[in-house]
C-alpha cells in the first residue's frame, strides 16, 4: 500500500453506502467523500497543483472544507489550513512564506485576498465567487492517490512565535498516520462510533485528532458548523463520542437541559487544547456521570498522552504517553529529570513533525542531539507514568482552545501613541479558561483607553487574540535582570474574570 495517509483513510471502509457525515440538511456517505475528493482532486491538478505544492484554506466548517483537505492528501498536496479569524495583514505573511499555488476563501475575502502581493492563484469553495473551485465539478472517475513517502509532507499549520514571526510546523504523512492509528486504539473507535463534531476544522483538533480518527475506524460524524449549547444537546442522543475544548464542558454545564439522560448514548466525552479544571471535570462528573478523559498534545506533534478508556481518568492530569511515543521531563541544561521532578516536558516518537517550514536553525534549536522535541511546556511526569502539566515556559497563553502567543499582541500595543510599554499575560476565566489580558504602561500626559488598545488589536488580530481587559499600571515589575516578572501579574490580577 501506498504511504499516503489517503490511502490508508480510504481502505478503511470500501462500502460506499456507509455514512460519513452529516448536518442539519446534508447526508454524505465514503462513496461520496471519494467521489468529490477526486473531482476536487483533478481541479487542484488542472490548476497547476503539483505533489509538495501548497494548497491554502481559510473557509468556513462545511463538508466540502472537509473534501477539500482529502483531495489534497489524494494528489500529495502540503494543506495549509489557516483559521478564519486571521486578518489580511496575518494572510499576507503566511502567503508570502509558504508560497501556495492556490488559495481557497470565501466569496467575501475574495476580493481582498486576491489583492495581496503575496496571493496565488484565489479561488471559493462554494460556487459564489468569481472563480469557484466546485463550480461545474463532475464525476470523472476514480483518482489513484499519489504515492507518498513516510516523510513527504501532508500539512502545514502555522504557529504563532514568541518573537511574533509566526512558524510552519511541518506534518508528514506519517505523523498524522501513525497519531490516528494510535487514537483509534486507545479511545475504541469503531465503524459504530458517532462523533459529535462542534470544533473548527482549521486546528490539529478539529482537523486531524477528530476526522482522521473517524475515517480510520470507518465511523462518521454529525457535523456542526459551530459549538452550540441548544444543537449539541439536541445532538447527543444520536452520537457515541464527543471532542471539545473546556469552554465546550463548562457551556454544557450551565444548561439545566443538559442532564445525564442528554447523555444517556455517550460512551466517553473527550478533553484538549487548554487544561480542563479540576472543578469542571468533577462537576461533569456529578451531572452525567462521565469523567472526562483528557488528553495532551500540541501542534507539533498531534498527541501525546491521553488519560486510559479503561482505568482510571486522573483530575488534574493528560493521563499516559501514548503507544509509540517517549515523554521525558528535562532541566533547563537538557539533564533527565527523575520521576516527580518538574521541568521541560520532551517528546519524541513518529508523531513528532519535520521541523520548522524555511527555519532549519530554528529547528535544530528544538530538538535534542537524540531526537527528543523541546515542547516548552513545564511538566511532570509521576511515578505511575501520569502526566501533569503545570506551566509554559514561554508563556502561551490558550483562550478557547487557541494559541496566543504575548510577544505578538505586545508589539502591537507597544507601537500605539501614548503607550510605554506592554505585558500580555493569560488570567483564568470561567468560559475560556484562560483570557488575553493586556497590562499597560501609559506616557504620563497619554489619555489612551482601553477602547481605544482594544479597537486597535481588532483591527489588526484575529479575535481570540484582542484582550479582553487592558490593565494600567505605572510600572511593570521586574527581576534583577531587568526580565518583566509575568508571573507576579498573574497573581496580582489573577482574580480579574472572577
Amino acid at each position: 500500500m501506498s504511504e499516503s495517509l489517503f490511502a490508508h483513510l480510504r481502505a478503511a471502509t470500501r462500502d460506499p453506502e456507509r455514512p460519513f457525515l452529516e448536518t442539519g440538511t446534508q447526508r454524505y456517505g465514503y462513496g461520496d467523500l471519494d467521489r468529490f475528493s477526486a473531482a476536487i482532486g483533478r481541479r487542484l491538478r488542472a490548476l497547476g497543483v503539483e505533489k509538495g505544492d501548497r494548497v491554502a484554506a481559510q473557509v468556513e466548517k462545511s463538508p466540502q472544507a472537509v473534501f477539500l483537505y482529502l483531495a489534497c492528501l489524494r494528489i500529495g498536496a502540503v494543506y495549509l489550513p489557516l483559521n478564519t479569524g486571521y486578518t489580511l495583514r496575518e494572510l499576507d505573511y503566511f502567503f508570502g512564506d509558504a508560497e501556495p499555488r492556490v488559495i481557497v476563501c470565501d466569496p467575501s475575502r475574495e476580493s481582498d485576498i486576491a489583492g495581496l502581493a503575496s496571493a496565488g492563484a484565489v479561488l471559493t469553495l462554494d460556487g459564489e465567487g468569481r472563480g469557484s473551485l466546485v463550480d461545474g465539478i463532475a464525476d470523472g472517475g476514480d483518482l489513484a492517490p499519489v504515492a507518498c513517502a513516510p516523510d513527504d509532507l501532508a500539512a502545514l499549520l502555522y504557529t504563532s512565535g514568541t518573537t511574533g514571526r509566526s512558524k510552519g510546523a511541518m506534518l508528514t504523512h506519517r505523523n498524522l498516520l501513525s497519531n490516528a492509528i494510535a487514537l483509534r486504539e486507545i479511545w475504541g473507535f469503531a465503524d459504530a462510533d458517532v462523533l459529535l463534531h462542534a470544533l473548527p476544522i482549521y486546528h490539529t483538533h478539529g482537523l486531524f485528532v477528530a476526522i482522521n480518527t473517524v475515517l480510520l475506524a470507518g465511523a462518521r460524524m454529525l457535523f456542526l458548523p459551530r459549538f452550540d449549547p441548544d444543537a449539541v444537546i439536541a445532538a447527543l442522543p444520536q452520537a457515541t463520542v464527543m471532542m471539545g475544548v473546556p469552554t465546550y464542558y463548562t457551556r454544557l454545564l450551565a444548561r439545566d437541559d443538559f442532564t445525564a439522560e442528554a447523555a444517556r448514548s455517550m460512551r466517553v466525552f473527550i478533553s484538549g487544547s487548554a487544561p480542563l479544571l479540576e472543578e469542571t471535570f468533577a462537576a461533569f462528573e456529578a451531572r452525567t456521570g462521565h469523567r472526562i478523559l483528557e488528553r495532551y498534545g500540541m501542534t507539533e506533534t498531534g498527541m501525546n498522552t491521553s488519560n486510559p478508556l479503561h482505568g482510571e481518568r486522573r483530575p488534574g492530569t493528560v493521563g499516559l504517553p501514548l503507544p509509540g511515543v517517549e515523554l521525558r521531563v528535562a532541566g533547563d541544561d537538557g539533564r533527565p529529570l527523575a520521576p516527580g521532578e518538574v521541568g521541560i516536558l520532551e517528546v519524541r516518537g513518529p508523531n513528532v513533525f519535520k521541523g520548522y517550514w524555511r527555519m532549519p536553525e530554528k529547528t535544530a534549536q528544538e530538538f535534542r542531539a537524540d531526537g527528543f522535541f523541546i515542547t516548552g511546556d513545564v511538566g511532570v511526569i509521576g511515578a505511575d507514568g501520569y502526566v501533569s502539566i503545570v506551566g509554559r515556559a514561554k508563556d502561551l497563553v490558550i483562550s478557547g482552545g487557541l494559541n496566543v502567543y504575548p510577544k505578538e499582541v505586545e508589539s502591537l500595543i507597544d507601537r500605539l501613541p501614548g503607550v510605554v510599554e506592554s505585558a500580555v499575560i493569560g488570567l483564568p476565566h470561567p468560559d475560556f479558561g484562560e483570557a488575553v489580558a493586556a497590562v499597560v504602561v501609559r506616557h504620563p500626559e497619554a489619555a489612551i483607553s482601553e477602547a481605544e488598545i482594544v479597537a486597535a488589536a481588532r483591527a489588526e488580530l484575529a479575535g481570540f487574540k484582542v484582550p479582553k481587559c487592558v490593565l494600567f499600571v505605572e510600572a511593570l515589575p521586574r527581576n534583577s535582570m531587568g526580565k518583566v516578572q509575568k508571573n507576579v501579574l498573574r497573581t496580582d490580577y489573577g482574580k480579574t474574570f472572577q
